[in-house]
């Protein structure tokens, strides 16, 4: 199999999948490195593919038929997985998907990690790679103060994410975002 076979069947295998599939799945599949396929799928986003790569393995994301709203929230807690799991649950138990998590950093400017997170037990998946690791979230470099997009079917959704974060504690308010005026 060429370079550009193994491309084209890692796009047909993304785009047939409902589930991410990860790095080493494909590397055990075509009997290559995980490092060839990280290359294969740069190249492959090069081209403009729509491949994300997710805490679950990479998916393909295209554009939604249905309309969807998005909105950035700017958030504040501790660095504690009980914190994070919690703010994360409020989320997804109102209806909305935690896209990403970005924060500023002074050096690197804005730093963004994918998500995708849906539900509680993609959750507890991301809470535990991130444990297993012995990782920390990228919340820590900021204090605590970090940005998600979430998305949700419609501004109800949206609206009921908002109220549930500010009853729990969890939106940074005009306060934290003055006290770090780069995530303004």
């Amino acid at each position: 199999m060429t370079n550009e076979e193994r491309r084209a069947a890692i796009l047909r295998a993304l785009s047939d999948s409902k589930r991410p599939i990860t790095g080493a799945q494909f590397s055990g599949t075509f009997g290559v490195t995980r490092q060839v396929i990280v290359a294969d799928v740069a190249i492959l986003r090069a081209r403009n593919e729509p491949i994300v790569a997710t805490t679950q393995g990479y998916i393909i994301l295209y554009a939604s038929p249905g309309t969807v709203v998005r909105q950035t929230i700017a958030a504040r807690h501790s660095a504690s997985a009980e914190d994070l799991q919690a703010e994360l649950y409020t989320i997804v138990d109102n209806g909305g998907t935690v896209l990403d998590v970005t924060v500023e950093h002074p050096v690197y400017g804005e730093i963004t990690g994918t998500l995708r997170l849906s539900s509680r037990a993609e959750i507890d998946m991301f809470i535990a790679k991130l444990t297993q690791a012995g990782a920390e979230p990228l919340l820590v470099l900021t204090g605590g103060l970090h940005l998600h997009t979430v998305e949700g079917r419609d501004e109800q959704v949206i609206e009921r994410v908002l109220h549930a974060l500010a009853a729990n504690g969890y939106l940074a308010d005009e306060r934290h975002m003055q006290e770090n005026p780069c995530l303004e």
